[in-house]
């Protein structure tokens, strides 16, 4: 099932809808995510232990009531998805994918550094890739959709993107994104106080770290 638009929600007549929070999750453990490699485009499947973190994810999530559930299309999203128990009510979202990396897909910092003295995702440019402000447009249509459905939303989605749509949630650069460190099979929270836009929690860990 894809998303392109907000599903309807019918709120009673005289009931006031409740404000839409987000609820981050970032996918389980990945070969590439546990060796430090920049993992965009490409479909790198769940470790064991990222596939035990997604069920861990599930047992800090149940019980909670979403108005909807989305999830990057990419396999390492969707399988934690599906692992936690939200598989069946899972929208498939494309701008939820990761950030595309281009040249530097695959590669660690250090090796890209290595080169470019200096070198992070954040402060230089993606050869053949996304750049940053693109990211943060995707951001902001994803924040501008779900912001009249309202309730709890439920993302299953990537570490950079998360990372992004923190910052524009709190309608700040997408480079703050950089200073909001984000681990495998985490829970994070952006929600409201008063009018404002805030983060409630980040990076919680669904278990054990190791």
């Amino acid at each position: 099932m894809t998303a392109a638009d907000p599903v309807p929600v019918t709120v009673p007549e005289g009931v006031l809808p409740s404000p839409t929070r987000l609820v981050l999750a970032r996918h389980g453990e990945t070969e590439w995510s546990r060796t430090g490699r920049h993992t965009g485009r490409t479909d790198v499947p769940l470790t064991t232990r990222g596939r035990e973190q997604a069920e861990r994810l599930g047992h800090v999530l149940r019980g909670r009531a979403f108005s909807r559930v989305l999830s990057s299309p990419l396999g390492r999203a969707l399988d934690t998805c599906r692992l936690a128990g939200f598989g069946d009510r899972a929208e498939l979202v494309d701008d939820l994918r990761e950030w595309d990396y281009g040249a530097y897909e695959g590669r660690t910092r250090l090796e890209i550094a290595a080169g470019i003295p200096g070198w992070t995702v954040w402060t230089h440019p993606i050869v053949d890739g996304e750049s940053l402000a693109d990211l943060g447009r995707r951001a902001d249509r994803i924040i501008e959709s779900l912001l009249p459905v309202g309730g709890d939303i439920l993302i299953f989605s990537h570490g950079h993107i998360l990372r992004v749509l923190a910052a524009r949630w709190l309608e700040q650069p997408p480079v703050l994104g950089s200073r909001l460190e984000l681990g495998t099979a985490t829970v994070s929270e952006l929600g409201w106080e008063h009018d404002r836009r805030v983060i409630e929690g980040w990076n919680a860990m669904s278990g054990p770290a190791a």
